[in-house]
């Protein structure tokens, strides 16, 4: 160095050090590795970027607490989350809930539209919010708040707000840049799909065969997937009655309660099958509903 007049500042060096620091990596004698503090933002920044491909923990619901909703209405959705607070203040998710709009309700104004929003989440939240301590809708359209006290009403208005009596809430508007849960919920995929997580199971293989087991499903499962060739006779008057609440599909028996429910999967009277669909759906880390 001092033949080629270069000269060292010695506040910069480091003398006798078993690792030493250059261009952001730790450099010692067996290795090279990056700084810690770098790699705890990079860790961050991964959790951030992992939380978008993964479902969020949901919080086990506490009947003894009020409950609080919020909903949103899109062009081409409606979506809904039931939120409570934790034992810290800090408001959970319950659940989520969010379907498209069908053809005939994509030309209800807006209004209306957000009034289905709050109606599906009634629907879906029954179980937790009929006959409970008061609680509030929040929604990012103010003239919610007086929908109830309206003096002109269309028939299937008035058929809405008759449900919306059995229930001990009120609204409350939430301005629409607050309101973002609801509203992601609501708004329509218009992005490229960058993620998908999938659940492997052999539970709906076991359900198919457990038909066969079942003598309430044995002659049911044939008759519906005959289709005209199928004869009434074999079914009791049970099956005949309720017929129409029924559907096959993919080997599946679906029922619905009213036609506008979604298909549930029937399941056959096979106590292994039943305790294993619940172990799925309460105990299983991608259930999000443990407990």
């Amino acid at each position: 160095m001092r033949a080629n007049k270069l000269y060292a500042n010695i506040d910069k060096c480091v003398f006798a050090a078993e690792e030493i620091k250059v261009l952001g990596c730790f450099v010692s004698r067996v290795s090279v590795g990056a700084d810690p503090g770098k790699q705890h933002h990079q860790d961050a920044f991964d959790c951030i970027k992992a939380s978008f491909q993964q479902a969020p923990v949901l919080a086990l619901p506490d009947e003894n607490k009020s409950f609080s909703d919020v909903c949103d209405a899109s062009d081409y959705a409606i979506g809904c989350a039931l939120l409570q607070k934790d034992d810290e203040g800090r408001e959970r998710v319950i659940s989520f809930q969010s379907r498209q709009l069908k053809a005939t309700q994509r030309n209800y104004p807006v209004h209306d539209k957000e009034l289905l929003a709050m109606k599906h989440a009634l629907v879906k939240f029954r179980v937790h919010l009929l006959g409970t301590r008061p609680f509030v809708i929040y929604t990012d359209h103010a003239s919610l708040r007086t929908a109830t006290n309206s003096p002109h009403l269309s028939q299937w208005m008035a058929r809405w707000l008759s449900f919306f009596a059995e229930y001990n809430f009120r609204v409350e508007y939430k301005p629409g840049k607050l309101n973002v849960l609801a509203d992601a919920l609501s708004r329509r995929p218009d992005y490229e799909l960058a993620h998908v997580s999938r659940v492997t199971t052999d539970l709906y293989d076991r359900i198919r065969l457990a038909y066969q087991e079942d003598e309430n499903y044995t002659p049911l499962v044939p008759f519906l997937s005959d289709g005209k060739d199928a004869k009434v006779d074999r079914l009791s008057p049970r099956q005949r009655a309720h017929l129409h609440r029924y559907e096959l599909a993919d080997g599946l028996l679906h029922y619905r309660i009213d036609p506008g429910d979604p298909p549930r999967v029937v399941v056959p009277n096979d106590e292994d099958l039943k305790y294993d669909i619940f172990l799925e759906a309460h105990d299983a880390p991608m259930s999000g509903h443990l407990g």
